[in-house]
């Protein structure tokens, strides 16, 4: 009866909005004084009409942010992890590099964004740049965090047994930080569309006939097209979930039958 009530909740909130947003749609639409409110809210069925005839354009531009938003994820979870064995090998080593990772992650994207374009042009290259900047810290933090975290008493019973470096790391110290690392991984996978997308908004190329999702809401508003542009929104909004319910998903299936942080709800 819970999970009925969990699940009809979200459905009658979501109606209740939807009325609403047909009210003030219609208001706004009925008074000759409020022509270019009736514009910026168009009526969410204008907005389906406008994903059925764009669709072909929506999915090629989703298909192009989706690629830049896996290769900066993919690049940020690698290079972030190799990097967070680094800091975590030697304490000098954190305290030679962590600062200048922090620095680069204090420079704004919208600072960068234009140096990139000048390195490697513009288009898929800077947008996944972008995109691996924006995901890079959360990893790096979060598995240096895991890695130097390790619990001492397990530290002194690997080295009462004679324990290698080389084992204390790979038996004890990675499986230790693997929610930490995953937990970071998370964070990454929320930010990477909104990375790509931020990457079209300020890299974004029509090479090919259509760009990315960001470079679609930069067209749509130059040339006035509202519902379009709610329905880029949505799309934008769509790729999100995917992308962040595929991370959430592996981040389970890796901790389920070890960690609490993915049991505590089965055993409720």
């Amino acid at each position: 009866m819970n999970k009925i009530k969990s699940m009809l909740l979200p459905v009658v909130s979501g109606l209740f909005l939807l009325g609403i947003w047909y009210l003030v749609s219609y208001v706004y639409g009925q008074n000759e004084g409020f022509d270019v409110q009736r514009i910026i809210i168009p009526f969410p069925h204008q907005i389906l009409d406008a994903l059925v005839s764009e669709r072909d354009t929506l999915w090629i531009a989703t298909r192009q942010t989706a690629l830049a938003a896996f290769i900066g994820f993919a690049a940020a979870v690698l290079v972030g992890y190799a990097l967070s064995m680094l800091l975590a090998s030697a304490v000098w080593v954190k305290k030679a590099l962590y600062p200048w990772v922090l620095v680069l992650q204090m420079t704004p994207v919208v600072v960068l964004a234009p140096i990139f374009v000048l390195w490697i042009g513009q288009g898929l290259p800077s947008i996944t740049a972008i995109t691996f900047m924006i995901g890079f810290f959360p990893v790096v933090a979060n598995t240096t965090m895991g890695l130097v975290s390790t619990d001492r008493n397990l530290l002194d019973l690997f080295q009462m047994s004679n324990a290698t470096k080389s084992q204390e790391i790979l038996y004890l110290r990675v499986p230790y930080a693997m929610p930490y690392f995953l937990t970071g991984m998370k964070i990454a996978g929320t930010l990477a569309p909104i990375g790509a997308i931020t990457g079209d908004l300020f890299a974004g190329s029509s090479r090919g006939g259509v760009g990315g999702i960001g470079f679609m809401v930069i067209l749509y508003n130059s040339q006035l097209k509202i519902p379009e542009l709610f329905a880029t929104a949505f799309v934008a909004c769509l790729l999100g979930f995917v992308f962040v319910g595929c991370v959430n998903w592996l981040h389970w299936y890796l901790l389920k039958d070890w960690h609490d942080s993915a049991r505590k709800n089965e055993t409720r």
